[in-house]
């Protein structure tokens, strides 16, 4: 069949927003360097008009200037034009990718719901709960088993009066052992002698005679009574 009637041509994939406004950047950029070479010459001629007298000659590269500010103007006209034409496609473009993008997000959550669905089914409140009151029993039971651990054995029964008039001896016992009077002797002891023993005159820093053990002397009156 191929043979006789011949294969048709593929069908061209239809024109999208991308593809026409990449052309018509490129046109633009193309008319636009255009203008910058109408632009050099419109100066060369501006030039030359500057140093020219007036005259046919100068009228001629006048001539020649409005010639070139017309193409200007046309390929000016028409650069603004392509430019309108890329934003406003760039706009549908936009509008175009932001649809697309809602409609994939739409599909995505309901999936998602759809999913999430099915997983719901696959869960069972009653198990749940019945795992939460299993596990609660089990804790109860753990706190009796540790309870029945802790527990006392042979223990004497006291009475609640005794323990506490015990209680009050012992805090006076504490009182007493904590009397630290004691340590007042102690401080009121003398002081060492500040010569060595068996000198002559040995006296304490507080300036008290002592022996050569460091005690107080006692007076001679005193002895003599003695």
């Amino acid at each position: 069949m191929n043979r006789l009637f011949g294969r048709g041509k593929p069908k061209e994939p239809p024109p999208n927003l991308t593809d026409c406004i990449s052309g018509v950047d490129t046109r633009a950029e193309s008319i636009d360097k255009k203008i910058g070479r109408l632009d050099a010459e419109l100066k060369k001629y501006k030039d030359q008009m500057k140093k020219m007298r007036e005259g046919p000659a100068k009228n001629a590269v006048k001539q020649k200037a409005l010639r070139v500010l017309k193409q200007r103007k046309m390929y000016e006209q028409q650069y603004n034009n392509l430019q309108q034409q890329s934003f406003n496609m760039e706009q549908a473009n936009f509008a175009t990718q932001a649809l697309k993008d809602t409609h994939s997000t739409v599909q995505a959550m309901k999936m998602g719901v759809k999913e999430m669905k099915a997983a719901y089914k696959r869960v069972n409140i009653d198990d749940i709960e019945d795992v939460q009151d299993q596990l609660e029993d089990m804790l109860e039971q753990a706190n009796e088993v540790q309870e029945a651990l802790g527990r006392s054995y042979g223990m004497p029964e006291m009475d609640d009066d005794e323990l506490e008039a015990e209680l009050e001896a012992l805090g006076d016992e504490i009182e007493l052992d904590e009397d630290a009077s004691y340590l007042d002797e102690a401080v009121s002891a003398p002081n060492a002698p500040t010569k060595e023993p068996g000198a002559e005159n040995v006296t304490n820093k507080d300036g008290v005679l002592v022996d050569e053990f460091g005690l107080p002397q006692i007076p001679e009156i005193g002895r003599a009574h003695v």
